[in-house]
């Protein structure tokens, strides 16, 4: 028979262990030592140790190696995934390790607006504190616009290369998909006037419409006459500020639509993919005119003398305005 004291001695154990056991539960199910939210970074590769270290650093845990055990008995161990993860203040060891064990990880998007120049997308990638390295600036109209999910840290190059990668797939499909007969030759060329249409208006109930026209110019070897080619030159694609000067209509380049017939030799902007669609799908018009009509969008004409009624439509709008 076990005597008064040996009973003692085993009920204190046994209240030892549970006591162990309830800490040992208790710091992986209770409450956290972070005290606000904070975004954490698994590094591609690290291992479940390393990651418990980063944890204790930052305050996440109070101890990587007690979180490391924890994580191993209750946790099946190791299941952490590289990204940038949000954590919440307070939370549970048991919480943060089914945190970093899931795709719930953070998403940082940059995006590209339709019609945005090259030299806007170059500013807009550096500008992004959370990507890494350097980037030149792509060539115009090699980029589509979208948005663009990225992880913390990755390379600015490596971002470049999704868009870029994704003008020419989009391109690929839509020129599969023209229409027959349609004024551009290549791929290039529906790229070049998708971006002159693409800046010329910015309603898109008219892209096909303004896109019709401008084929028909190009069919008939009919100058373009689309101010944003005068502007790109200058600006390289950025807003001009003022007014165009004569001396800027009347200038000798690779893209003034003033002074030659036919395509500039490079595109203006990057296109989104509808305008994209309108070139390679144009509205059967017999329109060669377009002006502004007070409204965002433009009416046309298929005659001169239509059009020179127009513009006096327009001018009397802008002189009601007091822009004139």
């Amino acid at each position: 028979m076990m005597s008064r004291r040996n009973w003692i001695l085993v009920a204190a154990i046994g209240l030892a262990a549970v006591i162990a056991l309830w800490s040992f539960v208790g710091g992986w199910y209770g409450s956290g030592p972070l005290k606000e939210d904070r975004h954490f970074l698994v590094p591609a590769g690290a291992s479940l140790s390393a990651v418990a270290e980063r944890l204790e650093k930052q305050g996440v845990v109070r101890s990587a190696q007690g979180f490391t055990l924890r994580a191993r008995v209750f946790g099946g161990g190791g299941a952490i995934k590289a990204g940038e993860f949000a954590i919440p203040a307070h939370a549970s060891a048991s919480r943060v390790l089914a945190i970093l064990s899931s795709d719930d990880m953070v998403r940082r998007f940059v995006m590209v607006p339709e019609g945005m120049p090259s030299i806007m997308v170059y500013e807009r990638l550096k500008a992004q504190e959370h990507l890494s390295g350097e980037v030149s600036t792509p060539d115009e109209g090699s980029v589509l616009p979208d948005s663009y999910a990225y992880e913390n840290g990755e390379p600015r190059a490596a971002i470049l290369r999704r868009m870029q990668a994704a003008m020419t797939q989009t391109l690929k499909e839509l020129w599969e998909k023209r229409a027959p007969g349609i004024a551009v030759k290549t791929p290039e060329q529906a790229l070049i006037l998708a971006s002159i249409v693409e800046k010329e208006t910015g309603k898109p109930s008219e892209r096909r419409m303004v896109a019709g026209l401008y084929s028909n110019r190009v069919r008939i070897g009919m100058p373009l006459q689309a101010d944003p080619t005068i502007i790109y030159p200058i600006t390289k694609g950025k807003p001009l500020g003022r007014r165009i000067r004569q001396s800027e209509i009347r200038a000798v380049n690779d893209y003034n639509t003033y002074t030659m017939s036919g395509l500039p030799k490079h595109p203006i902007t990057n296109p989104g993919r509808e305008s994209i669609a309108a070139v390679l799908n144009p509205a059967k018009t017999d329109a060669l005119y377009m002006v502004a009509d007070g409204t965002g969008g433009h009416v046309f004409a298929a005659t001169l003398a239509e059009h020179n009624e127009n513009v006096k439509k327009w001018f009397a709008i802008r002189r009601e305005r007091g822009e004139i």
